[in-house]
């Protein structure tokens, strides 16, 4: 299996999957999937097992430091130079599940976010996730002001060490 990031051609297979994981209500649209892939196809991490679409994580870097529901569906509040990466979604498709697949999709993700600089990782989950993140270091915030999907929502945050300036 590979990781690797998105290109225009996967929409249809994102779509797949994102529909194969999520509720009506919960899923992001072919629309916004493609909006997102349009404004920042490198903040996507596919992991394909040959020609299949495996998962995927997705998410916007932001100098705002709370997930909105805004930011769901409109790839323009978007900054490259932000400080933190929000994760929008880590899906992995229903045969696939159960492999350690998403802990592969996450730390990929918390060691591309390292690695550009951000002080951190925000995502929101549903209650019975928050030990799922917790694991990778993710403290819980509490319920966010989400209503994304008529869903209570809890934001948690990865906060990456940051290195101190010398005089």
């Amino acid at each position: 299996m590979q990781i690797r990031t998105a290109a225009p051609g996967d929409l249809a297979a994102l779509a797949a999957v994102e529909a194969a994981c999520f509720p009506p209500a919960e899923a992001a649209s072919p629309a916004a999937l493609a909006d997102r892939l349009a404004a920042w196809p490198g903040h996507f991490l596919l992991l394909w097992d040959g020609d299949r679409l495996a998962g995927f994580v997705n998410g916007m870097p932001t100098d705002e430091p709370d997930l909105r529901d805004e930011m769901y569906e409109n790839a323009a509040l978007a900054d490259e130079a932000g400080a933190w990466q929000m994760i929008f979604g880590l899906d992995v498709a229903p045969a696939y599940q159960g492999r350690g697949l998403s802990g592969r999709l996450l730390d990929a993700l918390i060691d591309q976010a390292r690695a550009q600089g951000r002080r951190g990782v925000v995502l929101t989950c549903k209650a019975g996730l928050r030990g799922l993140y917790a694991r990778f270091g993710f403290v819980d915030e509490g319920v966010s002001g989400s209503t994304h999907g008529g869903v209570v929502w809890h934001q948690m945050r990865l906060r990456f060490a940051q290195k101190e300036e010398t005089p």
